[in-house]
């Protein structure tokens, strides 16, 4: 049976001096993941682990931002052991990994990397991630990145959880991928769609009319 693995990572940053010795500058200190079957049905069963970061450090902003605090790292696991965890907690199959953007895949890649550890599942993993930003971009088509939160209101999905929590993060972009992957033509918030339509009629009309307006032969000559 095919299953598809929303993962979200929360990192902090690594101190300049510790960056010439690490070689990256952040470190994941948080793990959500959420699982959905071949229906895009949301499993019970989910994933959370802080991270006890080896070089990082949890600053102010990350604490405010994240809610992840000082408390929560200084028994959790190191990021390998993490790793360990999270592959032990996936379902049996097959697993299509889904993140909102590619941020998540290459945090993982730089930190494996720069950890020196080697998982051939992971690598094939890699191969095969699920941007899911891009894919919503692709649905309203429009090329800029959105933020989940917005997209999430674009969306008509009503939003669970704190912002920027690992898990909840993880559940609110398999809510978002499910919707996609039922929707062919993405249904969006009727307010939201009558906004952006508003917007662009309005620059558009207002533009011409601009323009159309202006007599060309009241202006000085250069």
């Amino acid at each position: 049976m095919k299953y598809y693995v929303v993962i979200d990572l929360e990192m902090c940053k690594v101190p300049k001096g510790a960056v010439k010795s690490y070689g990256k500058s952040n470190e994941v200190i948080q793990i959500g993941a959420v699982a959905l079957d071949e229906q895009y049905q949301i499993l019970e069963d989910r994933f959370m682990t802080y991270v006890k970061p080896q070089y990082g450090s949890l600053d102010t902003f990350i604490n405010h931002l994240t809610g992840i605090t000082q408390k929560d790292l200084k028994n959790a696991p190191c990021f390998e052991e993490a790793l360990r965890q999270f592959k032990l907690w996936l379902p049996d199959g097959e697993v299509e990994m889904v993140s909102w953007s590619r941020t998540d895949l290459k945090q993982l890649q730089n930190e494996m990397q720069a950890k020196s550890i080697v998982s051939e599942w992971f690598e094939k993993i890699f191969e095969t991630w699920n941007d899911c930003q891009k894919t919503f971009s692709n649905k309203m088509e429009k090329k800029r990145a959105y933020s989940l939160e917005e997209a999430l209101i674009a969306a008509n999905i009503i939003q669970e959880g704190q912002a920027h929590d690992g898990l909840s993060d993880a559940y609110n972009t398999a809510l978002l991928f499910a919707k996609m992957a039922k929707e062919p033509h993405l249904k969006l918030n009727p307010i939201y769609e009558e906004a952006r339509s508003e917007k662009v009629n309005h620059l558009t009309v207002s533009m011409g009319e601009f323009f159309g307006k202006i007599d060309l032969s009241s202006l000085p000559e250069s």
